[in-house]
C-alpha cells in the first residue's frame, strides 16, 4: 500500500487546510512542571541525544518509580541466585557509577545553546510542554481546518504528565508501550532527555533501569547482534545487569527515540519471532519483538516519533498514543521567558552595569506582545520557536562583541541543525532526501514568491502551486504527505489577523526571508530551459569519457576518422553549458545588490530594529482593523543570501543536505564586487547604511569587507539607535582596514560609556566626529579623554553639543586638550558646563597647541568666566575663535568683548549678532544654531535670548548712520522676528 494511503495525513488531495491536529486545545489550563530538563525545546537536543548514545561507557541508575497507578504486585517468580546477584551487583556500586554518568551526558547543552546565549543547568530552565493522550482513531482522523480559531474550540483532549505515562488506561489495564509523537519542534527530543535526567535524580522511581536507544543508530547497524551484546556494547557497565535483566524481574523501560529513522516489519514472514536475549538477530528485529512483548515481556518502551510513522506500529501493539502539543497555552510561553530571560547570565559576562530591571522590561514587553494574540504567539506554540525567540532577544540585547561564528545567519542556520540534523524526509523512499533539502525546493520557492511580489500572507491556492504544480511519480506523493504531516506546521501556521484566518503567513516572518535567500543561493530558482540543459549536460558528459575510449580504440581499426571530430563536438556542450550556468552566479549577485539598495526601503527602521519590534511589538495604539496595512518590507532576504554564504553556514548547512559548493561562493562573491560594492558606495540614508554594514558583517568575507569599508570615507549613522550590538557590528566591519575615515557622524544615536569602549579603534581613525545628543556624561567624557590621549588618534573635529559633560567631564576634557595633538575643533555648546567647566578648560588649554575653534556657546558662562576664556585664547598660538552666545553676559561683558580685534588680539568672540556698529559676519551661522538645536533646548529660555538679540540689533542700528549696514541690521532683525514669531506659534 503506498505512503499516501497508508500515512496519517489521509487527507482529501489538495486540501492544506486539512491537517492532523498537533496544538489542539491551544489555551486550556493545565498543571505546570518547572522542573529539571532540557534549556533547549522542540527537538533541539537531538544531534546531541544521538551524540550520547554513540557513546560507550555510559552507565544507567536503577531508582524506584511509584507514580499514581495501579501497579500490578504479582511478579513471576525469580530465582533466589538471581536476586543475589543484583544485590551484588547494586552493592558493587555499578548502578550509581551509570546513573553519574548518563545524567553528565544528558545534562550536557548542545554548542548551539553556548554560542548563541549562556548555558544555563537543566535544573534552571525547563518547562513541560502540553501532552494529551491521543488514540489511534484520533490519530487517522481528518482534522478541521488549521486555523486559530478552531483550534482553540476543538474538543478537549486528556492532559497526562510525563510520570503518568505508564498508568493504567482506562479499561484498567497496565500500560506497557507508549508511543509519543509529535511534529517537528514539538518538543520530543528535549522531553527524553528530561525523563532520562528525571531518573537519574531520582525523580522517576518507577523504573529501576532505563535504558535509552537512538533509532537513528540502529538503522546504520547492518550486522546481526543480540539484545545482550547491543546493550553491552552501548553501555559497558550493565554486562553485569544485563544477564539477569530477565530472571531479577527489574522494572526495566527501553526508549527508543526517532523511530521514524527505522523500517520495521511486524509480519512473522518479514521479522521472525524472538524470545532469546542472545540470539544474534538485525536490531529492526529486537526493536519489533520488544514491542511484540515476545522479548522480554515485562520491559516497559516508550517510543518518540513523527506523526507520518506512527503507523508502522500495529495499534494492538500500542497501550497508550501521547502527542506533544508544545505550548499550548499562552502561560507556557510566558513562564518559559520568564525564566530563561530572566535568569541571571541572561546579560552575559561582559555586561554587569546591565540593571535586573532591563530584562524584566525586556520580559514584560515581550508578555504584552504575547497577550495581544500577535503572530509570535502562534508561533510560540512550538518550543523550538520559544528557544529562537530567546536567542534572537539574547543577539540584540545582551551582545558586546561579536565573534565571526555570532551572526544572525548563524543563528538561523544553528535552529535549524538543532531540528533537523541532517534528518531525511522519509526512511522509506528511496531517494533518501534530506529534509531541509526539500524544505529549501518547496518551501524556500514559497518564501521567494512572496518576497519577489511583496506579500507574506498566502492561500491555499499558493500552496498548492509551489507543492502539488510538479507531482508526477507516487514517491513524489508520499514525499508531500510525509511533509504535510510531519514538518508543515513547523514553517506556516494560520494567519491570526481578522478577515485572514483560511490563509497562512511563516511561523517567523524572518524565516520566510530566511527560506527564499537559501532557494536562490542553492540554484533552486532556474528556468525550465536551466534545468533540463543542466541535467542533458550532466548525462553527456558521463557517458563522454566512456564513448571517447570506445572511439580511439575503433578508429585505429577503422578508417573513421570523422568520428572523433564528431565526438569532440559533442563534448563542447557540457563546457559551453559550465559558461552559461555561470551566468547563474552574476543573477544571485545581481538580485542580492538589488534587494538590498531597493530605494522604496531607504527610509525604514533598520532590520536589526524591524526583527525587534517583530518578536516584542511595537508600543502605542493599537491599528484599527480597517486600517490600510503598511507595505511588507524584505530587507533581512539580501542580508540572509550574504549569511548563508559564510564559510560556516554553508558547512552546517552540508550537514543538512542542502551543498554550497565553495567555488559557487567564490564566483558568487566576485560577481557581487561589481554590483553590491559599486552601488554601496552612492550616498545611503543612515537607517539604509546600518544594514549594509550589518550585511557585511553576515557575509563573513574579509576581503570583501575590507574592500567594501575602503570605498566608505563618510559614515553617517545620525538617528540610528546604536544599540551595543550595532556598535559591535559597526567596529566588527570597520576593524578589516586601517584606513582613515574622512566623517563618522553618530549624532542621536544613544551611545553610552559602553558604546564609546566598543567604538574605540573606529573613532582613533576618524578625523571627523558628530557625537551630539547622545546623553554623554562624565564617564563618557573619561572614554574620550583616552581616545584624545592616545598616540594614534587622527581626531581634528570633534562635536559634543547637548551632551550633560558637567564640570567633572569639562575637567576630563581639559585635560585631554592638554596632551592632544590632532583636534583643531572642539564644540561643547549646551554641554552644562557652567562657569566651574569652563575655567577647567581655560586652566589646561594654555597646554594645547593645535586647537582653533573653541565653542563654548549656550553654557550659563557669566562675565568673568568668559572673559577667562577669552584671555586664554588671545595667548593661545592657533586658537582664533571662540563662541560665546547664548550666555549670561552682561552689557559690560559684551562691551569687553566687542573690543576684541583678530588683528590685534589674535582671536574673535562670537557673542551676539552685532560687532560694534555693525552686523557680525557670523550672524547667520549663530542663527542656523539656534534653529537646528532648537528642539533640545529650553524654548522660554532661547526666547528670551532672542529677544535681547532684537534688542542689541536695534540698539546697534541707531547708532550708525551709515545706510548700507542700517539694511543689513534690518535685514537680520527680520530673521530674528521670523524666529520669534514662529517660536511663539509653535511652528519652530
Amino acid at each position: 500500500m503506498s505512503r499516501a494511503v497508508r500515512c496519517q495525513g489521509c487527507l482529501p488531495w489538495g486540501s492544506w487546510a486539512l491537517l492532523p491536529r498537533g496544538r489542539a486545545g491551544s489555551r486550556g489550563t493545565r498543571g505546570v512542571s518547572v522542573c529539571a530538563g532540557a534549556a533547549v525545546p522542540g527537538p533541539a537536543g537531538r544531534c546531541f541525544l544521538r551524540k550520547i548514545l554513540h557513546t560507550s561507557s555510559i552507565s544507567l541508575p536503577s531508582v524506584r518509580y511509584q507514580g499514581n497507578s495501579q501497579e500490578s504486585s504479582a511478579q513471576p517468580g525469580s530465582s533466589r541466585h538471581a536476586q543475589s546477584q543484583l544485590r551484588n551487583v547494586a552493592s558493587s556500586g555499578a548502578i550509581k557509577k551509570h546513573q553519574k554518568s548518563l545524567s553528565a551526558w544528558f545534562s550536557h547543552q548542545p554548542n548551539e545553546e553556548r554560542q548563541f546565549g549562556p548555558s544555563f543547568s537543566l535544573d534552571a530552565v525547563h518547562v513541560d510542554p502540553v501532552i494529551r493522550e491521543s488514540s489511534l482513531e484520533e490519530i487517522l482522523k481528518p482534522s478541521p481546518d488549521l486555523t486559530i480559531q478552531n483550534q482553540l474550540q476543538q474538543p478537549r483532549r486528556k492532559v497526562i504528565s510525563l510520570h503518568n505515562l505508564f498508568d493504567v488506561d482506562a479499561c484498567g489495564r497496565q500500560v506497557k508501550n507508549v508511543v509519543l509523537y509529535g511534529t517537528v519542534g514539538t518538543g520530543k527530543s528535549t522531553l527524553i532527555k528530561k525523563m532520562v535526567v528525571d531518573w537519574c535524580h531520582g525523580r522517576l522511581p518507577r523504573f529501576e533501569l532505563v535504558i535509552p536507544f537512538s533509532c537513528e543508530d540502529l538503522s546504520h547497524s547492518h550486522a546481526h547482534v543480540s539484545l545482550r551484546r547491543l546493550i553491552t556494547k552501548k553501555y559497558q557497565h550493565l554486562r553485569d545487569v544485563v544477564p539477569v535483566l530477565e530472571a531479577s524481574n527489574l522494572r526495566v523501560l527501553f526508549i527508543l527515540n526517532g523511530l521514524e529513522r527505522l523500517n520495521l516489519d511486524f509480519r512473522l514472514a518479514g521479522t521472525e519471532l524472538c524470545c532469546d536475549p542472545n540470539e544474534p538477530v538485525p536490531p529492526s528485529a529486537i526493536v519489533v519483538n520488544l514491542l511484540r512483548k515476545y522479548l522480554l515481556p515485562e520491559a516497559s518502551i516508550i517510543v518518540t516519533t513523527r506523526p507520518s510513522a506512527v503507523r508502522r506500529i500495529p495499534g494492538k501493539y500500542v497501550g497508550r498514543y501521547a502527542e506533544i502539543c508544545g505550548f499550548s497555552d499562552t502561560n507556557l510561553q510566558k513562564l518559559y521567558f520568564q525564566m530563561r530571560l530572566s535568569q541571571p547570565g541572561c546579560s552575559g559576562e561582559e555586561s554587569q552595569d546591565r540593571s535586573p530591571a532591563e530584562q524584566e522590561n525586556l520580559v514584560e514587553m515581550l508578555s504584552r506582545n504575547l497577550e495581544r494574540h500577535n503572530q509570535i504567539t502562534a508561533a510560540c506554540f512550538l518550543p523550538s520557536y520559544c528557544w529562537l525567540v530567546c536567542t534572537t532577544l539574547h543577539f540584540l540585547y545582551f551582545t558586546r562583541t561579536v565573534p565571526p561564528s555570532q551572526t544572525l545567519t548563524g543563528i538561523y542556520t544553528s535552529f535549524l541543525r538543532l531540528n533537523f540534523s541532517g534528518e531525511v524526509l522519509d526512511s522509506t523512499d528511496p531517494t533518501h532526501i534530506s529534509m531541509m533539502k526539500y524544505v529549501a525546493k518547496t518551501v524556500g520557492k514559497l518564501a521567494y514568491e512572496g518576497v519577489m511580489s511583496r506579500k507574506t500572507c498566502f492561500s491555499e491556492e499558493d500552496l498548492q502551486q509551489c507543492f502539488e504544480v510538479e507531482m508526477k511519480t507516487e514517491s513524489e506523493l508520499n514525499l508531500l504527505e510525509v511533509f504535510r504531516s510531519d514538518v508543515f506546521r513547523f514553517f506556516l501556521s494560520p494567519c491570526v489577523q481578522p478577515g485572514k484566518e483560511h490563509t497562512f503567513v511563516f511561523t517567523i516572518p524572518a524565516m520566510q526571508e530566511y527560506l527564499a535567500a537559501l532557494y536562490v543561493v542553492l540554484g533552486e530558482k532556474k528556468t525550465l530551459a536551466q534545468r533540463v540543459g543542466k541535467e542533458l549536460s550532466e548525462v553527456i558528459g558521463k557517458v563522454s569519457e566512456d564513448v571517447a575510449v570506445v572511439v580511439n580504440i575503433v578508429s585505429k581499426v577503422l578508417p573513421l576518422r570523422f568520428l572523433p571530430v564528431l565526438f569532440n563536438l559533442l563534448k563542447i556542450f557540457p563546457r559551453y553549458f559550465s559558461r552559461v550556468s555561470g551566468k547563474d552566479r552574476d543573477a544571485i549577485a545581481h538580485t542580492m545588490a538589488e534587494e538590498l539598495f531597493k530605494e522604496e526601503d531607504y527610509y525604514n527602521d533598520d532590520v536589526l530594529d524591524q526583527i525587534n519590534s517583530s518578536i516584542l511589538g511595537v508600543e502605542g495604539p493599537m491599528r484599527h482593523p480597517d486600517e490600510a496595512p503598511d507595505d511588507e518590507v524584505f530587507e533581512l532576504f539580501p542580508i540572509f543570501m550574504g549569511g548563508i554564504l559564510s564559510r560556516r553556514n554553508r558547512a552546517i548547512l552540508e550537514q543538512l543536505g542542502c551543498s554550497i559548493k565553495n567555488l559557487a561562493a567564490f564566483e558568487i562573491a566576485k560577481a557581487m564586487k561589481k554590483t553590491v560594492i559599486r552601488k554601496g558606495r552612492k550616498g545611503l540614508p543612515p537607517s539604509e547604511l546600518m544594514d549594509y554594514l550589518f550585511f557585511l558583517h553576515e557575509f563573513q568575507n574579509e576581503r570583501f569587507t575590507a574592500e567594501a569599508v575602503r570605498s566608505l570615507r563618510a559614515v553617517n549613522l545620525s538617528s540610528v539607535k546604536m544599540t551595543p550590538l550595532k556598535c559591535s557590528v559597526l567596529a566588527s566591519v570597520m576593524s578589516t582596514t586601517c584606513h582613515e575615515v574622512e566623517e563618522l557622524n553618530l549624532t542621536s544615536c544613544n551611545l553610552d560609556s559602553g558604546s564609546l569602549r566598543t567604538l574605540f579603534p573606529v573613532l582613533l581613525r576618524c578625523k571627523a566626529l558628530h557625537l551630539q545628543l547622545n546623553s554623554l556624561g562624565s564617564d563618557a567624557c573619561k572614554e574620550i579623554r583616552d581616545l584624545l590621549l592616545h598616540d594614534k588618534c587622527v581626531v581634528r573635529s570633534l562635536r559634543l553639543a547637548n551632551n550633560p559633560v558637567g564640570e567633572q567631564g569639562a575637567r576630563y576634557l581639559a585635560e585631554a586638550l592638554a596632551g592632544n595633538r590632532s583636534l583643531a575643533q572642539l564644540s561643547l555648546l549646551h554641554t552644562a558646563l557652567g562657569d566651574p567647566g569652563a575655567e577647567a578648560i581655560a586652566q589646561r588649554l594654555a597646554e594645547n597647541q593645535h586647537l582653533q575653534e573653541l565653542n563654548l556657546g549656550y553654557n550659563s558662562l557669566t562675565d568673568a568666566a568668559a572673559l577667562r576664556v577669552v584671555e586664554v585664547a588671545k595667548r593661545h598660538e592657533t586658537l582664533d575663535k571662540v563662541h560665546l552666545y547664548f550666555n549670561d553676559i552682561s552689557e559690560d561683558g559684551k562691551r569687553a568683548l566687542d573690543s576684541l580685534r583678530m588683528d590685534r588680539d589674535g582671536v574673535r568672540a562670537l557673542v551676539f549678532l552685532t560687532a560694534g556698529t555693525d552686523v557680525s559676519d557670523y550672524w547667520s551661522h549663530i542663527l542656523n544654531v539656534v534653529q537646528r538645536n532648537l528642539p533640545f533646548w529650553d524654548r522660554e529660555r532661547v526666547r528670551q535670548h532672542l529677544t535681547l538679540l532684537l534688542q542689541d540689533l536695534e540698539s546697534s542700528r541707531s547708532q550708525t548712520a551709515n545706510p548700507w549696514r542700517k539694511a543689513k541690521f534690518l535685514r537680520v532683525e527680520s530673521e530674528v522676528k521670523k524666529m520669534l514669531g514662529k517660536l511663539q506659534d509653535g511652528s519652530l
